[in-house]
């Protein structure tokens, strides 16, 4: 059995693929079309370049504009998270809120922005996205066995290492901290601020205040997917709670200063 690792930097982190197999020249097929689809996402999703998508819708708007079945379902669960998490989670930049800023038409599978002026950063939900993408693409390729993480701070774990009981993530350094067996599942942990490599400290902006998340906090979701995982994680950072619309099939861990991390319970009625 051996082990297949690529890498690639995007989304201003690097994302690294650990695939588990018999046959590492397959493997590493597979893996560098699984990088290929997170080069894609980060194309299509970043801010900073005029020929991503999100720069098209600007210059389009309000026209609205064809893309395929996966970068539809991002611009659905973003506005689905916006609304369930009562804006705790938003992309928008600017005074509305993702729900009245884009417009979806599912049918045609088209989506716009109301306005030139509408602008979105998608950074903390498209690093998740394109982990489930490479993920499918692995699945798609038969692969029963990989690790997927962009940045250490969002990943999944398909399937599990040979005699394990899936991949292991820990959420802290400390002896205290918990330590997570992923198999098909995903995870994304979130704090207030992080520093950039260049040294440059980057805040949590609040999507209600629009101002800097202050208390120092870290919080920890787990869930069948990676890019919903990304958006609730930021959604519970801002709050402190568990979301009320957040299933069963999900965990919540949070964390304050100098205190051990606590599984936030789902709130039944």
């Amino acid at each position: 059995m051996g082990e297949v690792r690529v890498a690639t930097l995007a989304m201003g982190t690097r994302f690294e693929l650990v695939l588990v197999g018999e046959d590492e020249p397959h493997l590493r097929a597979i893996g560098e079309a699984a990088v290929e689809r997170i080069e894609e996402t980060h194309r299509a999703f970043t801010r900073f370049d005029e020929n991503s998508l999100l720069a098209h819708l600007r210059r389009t708007a309000p026209n609205l504009s064809a893309v395929d079945a996966d970068q539809f379902a991002l611009f659905s669960d973003a506005v689905a998270v916006t609304r369930l998490s009562g804006g705790s989670f938003d992309p928008s930049l600017g005074r509305q809120a993702l729900g009245s800023a884009v417009i979806l038409e599912a049918v045609t599978r088209r989506v716009g922005l109301v306005g030139p002026d509408v602008a979105l950063d998608f950074g903390a939900i498209a690093k998740g996205h394109a982990v489930d993408l490479a993920v499918a693409t692995l699945r798609e390729a038969g692969v029963e066995a990989a690790f997927v993480h962009g940045g250490t701070s969002s990943g999944f774990g398909l399937g599990a290492p040979p005699g394990q009981p899936g991949w292991r993530v820990g959420l802290g350094p400390g002896p205290g901290d918990p330590i997570l067996d992923l198999r098909d599942r995903a995870f994304s942990i979130a704090g207030v601020w992080s520093v950039h490599p260049g040294g440059r400290t980057i805040h949590t902006i609040n999507p209600r205040s629009r101002r800097a998340l202050r208390a120092d906090r870290r919080v920890a979701v787990v869930g069948p997917s990676a890019r919903l995982a990304d958006a609730w994680s930021t959604a519970v950072l801002v709050t402190g709670r568990r979301p009320e619309s957040l299933g069963g099939d999900w965990r919540v861990w949070h964390r304050h200063p100098r205190r051990q991390w606590i599984e936030l319970e789902r709130t039944t009625t």
